[in-house]
């Protein structure tokens, strides 16, 4: 699901949501929004917020004795099978202590999101691996990886994580669930909330989402919450295009990259 709009005024207005149903499709998008409406140097006409991981944790990688350069780590990563990166990923959690099996990025503290290596609950290492060679292959530049040169592509490529905005906006509570047995009232009353506060701008953010009634009825009316994950991504894009550095911090880490806003 992709939530496509503009910053009107400091808020998100949003345009449309898009579902796709195969990664063939989404890759086909990526590469149209990924192409310059004309021949010639431009500035970034597209940033988008995604939420899926884009580097793997530096403990990690260089434990398993892969590339410590994020290029050729990723090259690496996308490489293996599935299979392959969890007997990896498995045999690097078996020889550690309970309580601290897997490695964090510096960013998962602030953001608090999984860590990038999980394989299960969520797969965000199977996220990592579907989605960050597609994105590379469409010619986005991701400026938490890759230096100033890609600065004049067309389309800039941010991790986002909706939870994070989400707690700041609604505390801790579930609001989705992809189970329709746990697709609860209360869920719904949560993605109320969540959308009525994204309208009014009240996160430390402070941008706004400017929705139809239509478009928040339907951000509501979603109970896997894909679509207002969306949006929820697309306001943490937003807040970032107009930030120095993409309100990154000076001592990124560009193995492990950066969740925007975190």
């Amino acid at each position: 699901m992709a939530a496509s709009g503009w910053v009107d005024g400091g808020a998100f207005r949003l345009h449309a949501l898009e579902r796709f149903e195969t990664l063939e499709a989404w890759a086909g998008w990526l590469a149209l929004l990924a192409t310059p409406p004309q021949p010639g140097p431009a500035t970034p006409a597209v940033v988008g917020g995604f939420d899926l991981p884009f580097g793997l944790p530096r403990e990690l990688v260089a434990a398993l004795g892969w590339p410590l350069d994020w290029a050729a780590c990723m090259d690496h990563y996308a490489a293996l099978s599935r299979p392959q990166i969890r007997e990896h990923f498995k045999a690097f959690c078996d020889a550690r202590p309970t309580g601290g099996k897997f490695a964090h990025r510096a960013c998962d503290g602030p953001a608090g999101s999984s860590p990038s290596m999980k394989w299960v609950n969520p797969p965000v290492a199977w996220m990592l691996h579907a989605g960050v060679p597609r994105l590379r292959a469409a010619g986005w530049w991701l400026p938490a990886h890759q230096d100033e040169r890609g600065s004049g592509r067309q389309a800039v490529a941010l991790e986002a994580y909706p939870g994070l905005l989400a707690r700041e906006l609604a505390g801790t509570s579930s609001y989705k669930a992809d189970d329709r047995a746990r697709q609860t009232p209360q869920r719904a009353a949560q993605r109320d909330g969540i959308v009525r506060r994204l309208q009014a701008g009240t996160s430390r953010l402070q941008v706004g989402a400017v929705l139809t009634v239509a478009q928040a009825d339907a951000l509501v009316a979603d109970a896997s919450g894909d679509a207002l994950d969306a949006v929820l991504c697309a306001v943490q894009a937003a807040w970032a295009a107009g930030q120095p550095g993409y309100g990154m911090p000076p001592t990124l880490d560009r193995l492990e990259g950066w969740i925007a806003s975190a």
